[in-house]
């Protein structure tokens, strides 16, 4: 019998932490909200339609899963941004 691990290989490249309002830009597929009430003042993803994140504040703990290509955090936001 395989021995699973659970990490998927395809996301396993690593993550980048952000705490500040600088615009990023990469590929991510999942933005883990480490602070609460954290706001996008701008969000890139592929596969999303309806109406904008923006000025949405999250709570700590709470996961946006998609395929992002930009983003930058309001004042006082902070998340972990895995790589694709």
């Amino acid at each position: 019998m395989a021995r699973h691990n659970g990490i998927d290989p395809a996301y396993s490249i690593g993550g980048d932490f952000v705490n500040t309002t600088d615009a990023q830009t990469g590929r991510w597929n999942r933005l883990v909200i480490v602070k609460n009430n954290t706001a996008f003042d701008a969000i890139t993803a592929q596969n999303y339609t309806g109406n904008s994140l923006v000025g949405e504040g999250f709570p700590a703990g709470f996961e946006l899963q998609g395929v992002f290509t930009a983003f930058t955090l309001a004042t006082g936001g902070s998340v972990i941004a895995y790589r694709i």
